[in-house]
């Protein structure tokens, strides 16, 4: 039977026992088996990855559409209403590029700032025991997160910033600040020399209080010394950039913008579609990491507050030693996911012609060039590189809250 059908040998080690041909030996190995699968598929999906590469760059040089990234050394001839970094029209796409991405990173990094800032307020506000607070907060998420966010931001665009008086009838807000239908001014910081030390000392007096507040100093003293040392923690965050300051002789000095003519010059202008595009993101997405925050604290059994009261905890030490802790394991995984929807979500900027990596790149530029298939892909390349970044760093940071098993 076993030469007839090919698969089995005869002999081994007593009556009727057969041996599996050596060639298929592999195949009932469950683990090489399954390696060899995935290996079949990965070959099989890097070939129709090749083919459609292969294609497409056939059809672009039939087209005498350029396959290469040369075009980022061309000069672009266009400008840039807002940028970071000097540009002018005679600058290349690949400083087009720069400046887009630029714009986009600052975009989402404020928005980050923003938004969490609003979604904790008006979290722990739907926890509150005010039945005004509470319900004013509901309102607020209730309306902002079920309304289309490119709605939103069309209406604080053009409903709210277009109406805005002209530069001669600004809106003088405190802190310097002037709002007009051309956008927010703003004093812009002139530092000296002596600012280096300021940024030193900061340095170092972060790094003191986070030595000082990390746990494998803080066991080796009681609850008393170990309020003390966060005492000294958050003294060393003011006392030594403030030192510094003063024996630096004021080294930070401030242009204010001043009205001359038909416009203000001096200082920082922010473009009406920048405060409209960081408003619209920090709002819409304030709305649903308040209720991650509202869900994530609720979530925490309350037997948890009952135990910490019968250890003679006070409030805020069961807050922030017992709840915190606990709810915040819920939320930094909710948490991520929203700042990595803003990251995204910054890329509806073209819709009120804000200058971002979309409307830079993946507009003018391929409009010029032509280049649809390198732009497209690089912009790609582009978002899930923040997003991966963003997703890191929020994982690291989860990894304080996890549970440490023995």
């Amino acid at each position: 039977m076993a030469e007839k059908a090919g698969f089995l040998t005869p002999g081994g080690d007593g009556p009727g026992h057969v041996r599996r041909h050596p060639a298929l030996a592999l195949w009932y190995d469950a683990k090489a088996r399954a390696a060899l699968i995935q290996l079949a598929f990965v070959i099989g999906f890097a070939a129709l990855a090749a083919m459609a590469f292969l294609d497409v760059r056939d059809n672009m040089q039939a087209r005498g559409i350029a396959t290469d990234f040369s075009f980022l050394g061309k000069v672009a001839g266009f400008d840039i209403n807002q940028s970071l970094i000097p540009y002018s029209a005679a600058s290349t796409y690949g400083r087009a590029f720069v400046v887009g991405l630029l714009n986009t990173c600052l975009v989402g990094a404020l928005g980050l700032i923003f938004a969490t800032i609003i979604g904790f307020s008006v979290g722990f506000a739907r926890l509150s025991k005010n039945w005004i607070v509470a319900r004013c907060a509901m309102a607020y998420v209730e309306t902002l997160r079920n309304v289309p966010l490119l709605l939103q931001l069309l209406f604080w665009y053009n409903a709210v910033l277009k109406p805005l008086p002209p530069p001669r009838e600004s809106l003088e807000l405190p802190f310097g600040l002037f709002l007009n239908n051309r956008g927010l001014f703003a004093p812009e910081p002139v530092f000296g020399g002596g600012a280096v030390w300021i940024l030193l000392a900061a340095l170092v007096s972060c790094l003191g209080a986070i030595a000082l507040r990390s746990m494998p100093a803080r066991r080796k003293f009681g609850s008393d010394r170990a309020a003390f040392l966060s005492g000294v923690a958050a003294a060393l965050l003011l006392v030594l950039p403030l030192a510094a300051f003063v024996i630096a002789g004021n080294p930070i000095d401030f242009v204010r913008p001043e009205l001359r003519g038909f416009n203000f010059s001096g200082g920082v202008r922010l473009l009406p579609e920048f405060v409209a595009l960081v408003l619209g993101l920090s709002l819409y997405t304030g709305a649903f990491i308040a209720e991650i925050v509202r869900a994530g604290v609720e979530a925490v059994p309350r037997g948890q507050r009952e135990a910490a009261a019968a250890l003679g905890l006070s409030a805020p030490d069961a807050n922030r030693l017992i709840i915190a802790p606990q709810a915040m394991r819920l939320i930094i995984p909710l948490l991520t996911s929203q700042y990595l929807n803003l990251i995204k979500n910054s890329s509806l900027a073209v819709f009120i012609g804000y200058p971002d990596l979309v409307q830079i790149f993946a507009g003018t530029v391929l409009n010029q060039t032509g280049a649809a298939v390198q732009v497209i892909v690089i912009t790609m390349a582009v978002y899930l590189a923040i997003s991966l970044l963003a997703s890191l760093a929020m994982n690291l940071y989860a990894r304080r809250f996890a549970l440490k098993e023995r």
